[in-house]
């Protein structure tokens, strides 16, 4: 089952997707990936491969879940720092 979701860009992933947020339909996660990398093309296709995902602020690596109904989904490029 398809849900609406919003997704939020940020850092080099904000850079390579040229909108810092906006809402997609998808199954899980790996649809939704999929679909964004389709849709803005390779940069973000390249940064999404090292990204990490928050789902309504919890971590998700399970590409297969579904995705709950209006959900936020952050994307997350590696931060450097300390």
């Amino acid at each position: 089952m398809m849900s609406t979701v919003r997704v939020r860009y940020f850092a080099g992933a904000r850079a390579a997707a040229g909108v810092a947020e906006e809402d997609v339909s998808a199954t899980n996660l790996g649809d939704l990936l999929d679909h964004l990398a389709g849709r803005h093309g390779s940069a973000l296709a390249a940064a999404l491969a090292v990204c990490s995902y928050l789902v309504d602020g919890v971590q998700w690596r399970d590409r297969s879940i579904p995705l709950p109904a209006a959900a936020t989904v952050d994307v997350l490029p590696p931060f450097a720092g300390g």
